[in-house]
């Protein structure tokens, strides 16, 4: 049971990171400035967009899960050591 709640909690994290990557991307100015949010559309620009999105979406996913799994991995380490100089 232990090992479903770490996967549950790194697919948690990963969600979690897309939505804030989302966000933040959304929220910037660079992006207001792409996707034409200023007078008339001016300096309109879908591409840049496109090109970014994926990769936002990415690291958004990946970099949480790494942290998660870097961590799941150094406190079993951790536990794991501790048993073997007891046991």
């Amino acid at each position: 049971m232990k090992r479903d709640a770490v996967t549950c909690g790194g697919c948690v994290v990963s969600a979690v990171g897309v939505v804030g990557a989302l966000w933040l991307w959304a929220a910037s100015d660079r992006t207001q400035r792409h996707l034409g949010l200023k007078f008339e559309n001016n300096g309109q620009d879908f591409g840049a967009a496109l090109v970014e999105l994926p990769l936002v979406v990415v690291v958004g996913a990946v970099l949480p899960g790494l942290g998660w799994g870097l961590g799941a991995w150094l406190l079993t380490r951790r536990g794991r050591g501790r048993s073997q100089v007891h046991g």
